[in-house]
């Protein structure tokens, strides 16, 4: 693609993709714990635990930023 190198692409996909994954994903946590009738703790224990990976991907990113790697 003429004015966009593999770098913009990789940091674009990086960016957008993996973001519209974690809101797919957060999506499908409710959804189980609604289904489910978790409750409102089961409901925090799911989106604890299975989204904590979420959290560390984000802070890095963060983190990235601030430090300006």
């Amino acid at each position: 693609m003429p004015g966009i190198s593999e770098e913009q692409l990789t940091e674009f996909g990086m960016t957008f993709g993996v973001a519209g994954f974690m809101l797919y994903m957060l999506f499908i946590i409710g959804e189980l714990a609604w289904k489910s009738k978790a409750g409102k703790l089961g409901t925090f224990v799911l989106f604890f635990v299975l989204s904590f990976g979420m959290i560390g991907f984000v802070a890095k990113i963060i983190i990235q930023k601030l430090w300006r790697l």
